[in-house]
């Protein structure tokens, strides 16, 4: 189990990288952009990075307009 805050919030996960906590949030990779510690992270490396206790993760949503 990792504690991280997820934006803003305490957040419990048992997933290891971005991507499986995305999955796990049920979000789309291609529709947010993912930042960890400040540092924007590309999608190619979503899986690669690795959740470490006391991580501060923002995810943003797109959002369309007209």
């Amino acid at each position: 189990m990792v504690l991280i805050k997820l934006n803003g919030e305490t957040y419990n996960t048992e997933k290891e990288t971005l991507l499986e906590l995305l999955s796990e949030l049920k979000i789309i990779p291609e529709r947010v952009v993912v930042e960890v510690n400040l540092e924007i992270i590309k999608r190619a490396d979503l899986a690669k990075i690795k959740l470490k206790e006391g991580d501060s993760v923002e995810i943003v949503n797109f959002v369309g307009g007209g």
